[in-house]
């Protein structure tokens, strides 16, 4: 199953788009948007952490705590808002 989300921050928007499997396994994980990493690069990472991880908030808190671990800056975008924006998707 296709979910996806458009997530407004402070100032960024976060587009998210990533396939489920029945068992809930992420996979297809794409972070897309309007909105500052720094360095860009680093966005892969995160994605790649995600893909595989079950669609669980505490799963997901995870990832995005380890990505922040790496030196990523997004300014006016938390990490609440990548969580937020993962969770709010939708088929």
């Amino acid at each position: 199953m296709h979910l996806s989300n458009i997530y407004k921050a402070e100032k960024g928007l976060l587009r998210i788009n990533f396939d489920i499997d029945e068992g809930k396994i992420i996979s297809n994980m794409m972070v897309t948007g309007d909105f500052f990493l720094i360095p860009e690069t680093k966005i892969i990472l995160l994605e790649r952490d995600l893909n595989g991880k079950r669609f669980e908030k505490d799963a997901i808190e995870d990832a995005i705590g380890r990505f922040y671990t790496t030196g990523v800056l997004t300014p006016s975008v938390t990490k609440d808002d990548f969580i937020n924006a993962i969770m709010g998707a939708k088929p």
